[in-house]
């Protein structure tokens, strides 16, 4: 393959700020150059040469610049590459609060906020979705690197505080892989993301109040292939993003105890991950300390080598962080003259895959029957089972549950699969009768299908078994197709098409109910308590005569509220009463809010009335120039600017209300389904 030398691209964002030093940073013209002014200090004496001007030039300044505009210039091209077999890198490096998470993530509670990785899933299943004859399949990890451990995001009820030992970066003929780290298949857009972000841990400072405290690595797998297996050549790439943990100051953050710990993890691997570049950036250098960190290690196969990689350095626009700017432009520089070759994955064969299995797995049996010579089971067999085995396996099931045998004696595991078809089907056959016996006894017709025997659902055809032996052996698989046919399936899991819900019940559906119980919360929970009086008059006046009404939807959904879904329709209320609650504060709080704004309309107005009349009349100065003002005019000023604190305070208070509204709503809507399936 030819291999073409590039540069890693480097690009700047800087954090948007109203204090931004202008004096001081100074962006170019060409929206890609970048000045630093800083005077010297007058404690450095006469004689100082201290330097004062820094000029850097990457490929790209962002600058009051857009979540879409960033991703168009960053990722959009890199993704489209991994497409087409290249490996990529994109890694956010930067001060402790300067937006390195909210690029790579977003800000989950706006849409057009979001980040470059639910950004980058967002085009790769669009492009995959415009592919005619290509199957793209995505699979994801999630590792998090913390105090020099490593924990899986994505791994079911990580527990936080203790170190996963199962996880180790290992090298492999494949490249650096970590061992034990879960990789899941996305066919959804952000769940699994967004459940490492909930895992990931964070900690308040004095410069961010959600500060990441470690550095945080997703990497989609990505593999293309053809869709009607007309082409055995399959195509695997992966993107690596990576969420660097801020570089921080403890003077300046402030930090104790267990951040403090933190703070000096986070500064000794990036430390690390600086010698590193510098040793991928000089061409002489033989020895590249990759191994001097757990993140330097796992980065191995993503900084430089043959993938595509991009740096987004974030830095503050204010004069109080201007060091910090000037050393993560530093890392920029450096990290800009790293060359990397990038070339295509190579592309393998699963068909040539396929066999090698088919061999593993003719081995493995082999392997078995010499283990059950040597342990005397010269009887074991891991053969398809035929159609009379079925049938003993089928006789010594009915003579369990007749109590004729205390137990089925375990052979393997296609044995045990038959087993508990054969119980499943026991199961299907009793559930139809029970139905039938319902049915007949409320005199609401014969179910359809009735007519067929019940040997059917016991006794399979036997075309049927012997297709699925034949399947089972030209795949091999050790997996038991459940019996009997679609058209039984539906019989008995389906209401009679005769007698639908409709004819049954009034135009009332519970859906309805929900809507009414939101409406009024206080007049559905009186209805509730006379319906259930009403229900208990009922049950104590409820005549002798055999049959009874069918229920309506109305009864069912009353009924299921009470019984089986009564801890749901609990949970339900109590999302309601707070949903309720939190959205009455809302209003209230909002009508604070445009009280005070209102107030605060009136208080200019009057200044603007003082201030013209005094111009008219002349205004007076002091000793130093300063406009004389008086008492009305002073106190109004105080006014406002109290009225001003407050009219903050409430606004941000009516945000974190907005979120909670947003919150409780979903749980609302969870339960509600929840209910309305439970009842249909």
């Amino acid at each position: 393959l030819l291999r073409t030398p590039k540069r890693v691209l480097a690009f700047v964002r800087v954090k948007p700020t109203a204090h931004f030093a202008r004096d001081m940073i100074r962006l170019g013209s060409d929206n890609k150059s970048i000045d630093i002014y800083i005077q010297k200090s007058p404690r450095g004496g006469v004689v100082n040469n201290s330097q004062t001007d820094w000029s850097f030039k990457l490929d790209g300044l962002l600058h009051n610049t857009s979540q879409e505009m960033v991703y168009e210039t960053v990722a959009k091209d890199l993704v489209s590459k991994a497409l087409q077999g290249y490996n990529g890198t994109i890694m956010c490096y930067g001060q402790t609060g300067a937006g390195k998470t909210y690029t790579m993530t977003g800000a989950a509670s706006e849409y057009r906020n979001r980040g470059i990785i639910p950004r980058a899933i967002q085009q790769i299943f669009k492009s995959a979705a415009d592919f005619l004859s290509i199957l793209v399949t995505v699979r994801i990890s999630y590792l998090e690197i913390y105090n020099e451990a490593l924990f899986d995001l994505l791994a079911p009820a990580l527990g936080r505080g203790c170190k996963d030992t199962q996880l180790a970066v290992m090298d492999g003929p494949q490249g650096v892989y970590v061992k034990g780290l879960s990789i899941h298949p996305l066919s959804l857009e952000f769940p699994l993301h967004f459940q490492g972000e909930t895992n990931r841990v964070i900690a308040e400072h004095s410069l961010n109040k959600n500060s990441s405290r470690s550095h945080c690595i997703f990497t989609m797998y990505i593999e293309c292939r053809s869709r009607d297996y007309t082409n055995h050549k399959c195509l695997k790439s992966k993107i690596t993003l990576i969420d660097l943990a801020g570089s921080e100051r403890l003077s300046k953050t402030g930090s104790e105890g267990q951040v403090r710990v933190e703070a000096s993890y986070i500064n000794k691997s990036l430390s690390f991950l600086e010698q590193l570049v510098i040793a991928l950036a000089d061409p002489k250098r033989e020895h590249i300390p990759f191994r001097q960190s757990k993140l330097t290690h796992v980065l191995k196969d993503s900084l430089g080598g043959n993938c595509n990689t991009v740096l987004v350095t974030n830095i503050y626009g204010e004069a109080e962080h201007v060091e910090e700017t000037l050393s993560s432009l530093r890392f920029a520089t450096r990290m800009n003259w790293v060359i990397a070759e990038p070339v295509p994955n190579e592309p393998f064969y699963r068909e040539a895959s396929v066999k090698a299995l088919e061999e593993e797995i003719q081995l493995l049996k082999q392997e078995l029957i010499m283990q059950d010579n040597l342990a005397s089971h010269s009887l074991m067999s891991y053969n398809p089972l035929t159609t009379a085995q079925r049938a003993e396996i089928r006789s010594q099931v009915q003579k369990y549950l007749r109590g004729v045998i205390e137990e089925i004696d375990i052979v393997n595991v296609r044995q045990i699969q038959e087993v508990f078809r054969q119980f499943k089907v026991i199961l299907s056959q009793q559930e139809e009768e029970v139905e039938s016996r319902l049915w007949s006894k409320y005199g609401l017709g014969h179910m359809a299908g009735s007519e067929c025997s019940s040997d059917s659902d016991l006794h399979l055809d036997e075309a049927q078994e012997q297709h699925e032996e034949q399947q089972e052996q030209q795949h091999g698989e050790d997996t038991v197709i459940p019996g009997g046919s679609t058209s039984e399936k539906e019989r008995i899991r389906s209401p009679p098409p005769e007698i639908s819900w409709d004819e049954l019940s009034p135009s009332r559906s519970p859906t309805k109910d929900l809507d009414e119980e939101e409406e009024e919360e206080e007049e559905e929970e009186e209805e509730e308590r006379e319906g259930e009086k009403g229900s208990e008059q009922d049950s104590d006046e409820e005549p002798s005569s055999s049959e009874e009404p069918p229920l309506s939807k109305e009864e069912a959904f009353e009924m299921f509220k009470r019984e089986t879904g009564r801890e749901i329709h609990q949970i339900f209320r109590e999302n309601k009463r707070i949903l309720i609650s939190r959205k009455k504060r809302s209003h209230s709080v909002a009508q604070r809010v445009n009280a005070i704004k209102r107030e605060m309309e009136g208080v200019k107005a009057a200044l603007e009335a003082h201030k013209r009349r005094r111009g008219q009349e002349g205004e007076y100065t002091d000793e130093k120039g300063q406009v004389i003002i008086d008492e009305d005019e002073f106190t109004l000023i105080l006014k406002l600017k109290d009225l001003k604190e407050k009219h903050r305070s409430g606004f941000a208070e009516l945000q974190d209300l907005k979120a909670e509204i947003q919150y409780c709503q979903q749980l609302v809507d969870k339960c509600r389904k929840r209910l309305i399936s439970g009842t249909e």
